[in-house]
């Protein structure tokens, strides 16, 4: 038997657009053939940020409720993550569209400088965020860009604000924050660990660096996250066709390193989600 390897793709993100790359899924029903098609390649979850007709980040809660609609009923069991990042500093923009309850959302636990913007996450709004996924039934995926945001986080699941297990993502590879080093990466983890034991962990490479993130991760056990929303805008260089060709590719390399993709409820029984099942 081999390791698992819970595959998510982030298929849109709120900075790509078409002509970047015209692979990019914009509208609803792209979007929902294109986590089908990443599906069939492999991939448990998907990472979705919805966007209004002039392609800008939105928080239309019908968006996210089409989109969900439509993965439960062409991708049985794969697991919704909606993001809460992309989209103004009030919580209604940011969480306005949680009581769709969907499997999962991200969840940043501080600030971070980007590459021409501040992304910004108030204690306050951290709170209220995690606060509506906790009424909501929805699990939290803790995004990682620094060091701090672990710590608080840790802090945040001892408060009860957080459901244990707590499923982590670190993300590498964005200008002004943390680069791609493993040595990082290894003590992330292992700061991690020493924290929160029973946690799982994803890692995202942003770009050039989405590749190389994806062979360390599965040679240390985590779990990967590829797409258009992190290789696009930032590797020109190699324009991905789809996100299912990127989901593909790590798909392909796990053999190398006695790993599988795990099915969808293998990812919900990995991350504590196994009583967790969507509705068609």
């Amino acid at each position: 038997m081999t390791q698992p390897c819970i595959i998510t793709v982030a298929i849109t993100g709120s900075v790509p657009k078409k002509e970047d790359n015209p692979a990019v899924p914009v509208t609803v029903a792209e979007q929902i053939e294109s986590t089908h098609e990443a599906f069939e390649a492999g991939a448990a979850i998907v990472h979705v940020h919805v966007r209004d007709e002039a392609q800008r980040p939105s928080s239309d809660p019908a968006k996210f409720e089409a989109f969900q609609d439509g993965v439960r009923k062409h991708c049985p069991g794969m697991i919704v993550q909606f993001s809460t990042g992309g989209r103004g500093r009030a919580s209604d923009e940011r969480g306005g569209m949680l009581h769709l309850r969907p499997d999962m959302a991200s969840l940043a636990t501080g600030s971070v400088n980007f590459p021409n913007m501040i992304y910004e996450n108030h204690p306050e709004l951290v709170d209220d965020l995690a606060q509506r996924m906790l009424d909501y039934g929805i699990k939290p995926e803790v995004e990682v860009f620094d060091l701090a945001m672990l710590y608080t986080a840790h802090q945040m699941a001892e408060a009860g604000m957080i459901r244990k297990p707590v499923h982590v993502q670190f993300v590498f590879g964005l200008k002004n924050a943390l680069p791609p080093r493993r040595e990082i990466l290894e003590f992330e983890v292992a700061q991690l660990k020493a924290l929160m034991p029973d946690a799982t962990w994803t890692a995202a490479g942003i770009g050039r660096s989405q590749l190389e993130m994806n062979r360390w991760t599965l040679e240390m056990g985590g779990h990967c996250r590829t797409g258009l929303e992190d290789n696009i805008r930032f590797d020109k260089s190699r324009l991905a066709a789809s996100n299912a060709e990127l989901v593909a590719r790590v798909a392909g390399l796990c053999a190398e390193y006695g790993r599988h993709p795990a099915t969808p409820d293998e990812a919900r029984r990995i991350l504590s989600m196994a009583g967790q099942t969507a509705v068609a």
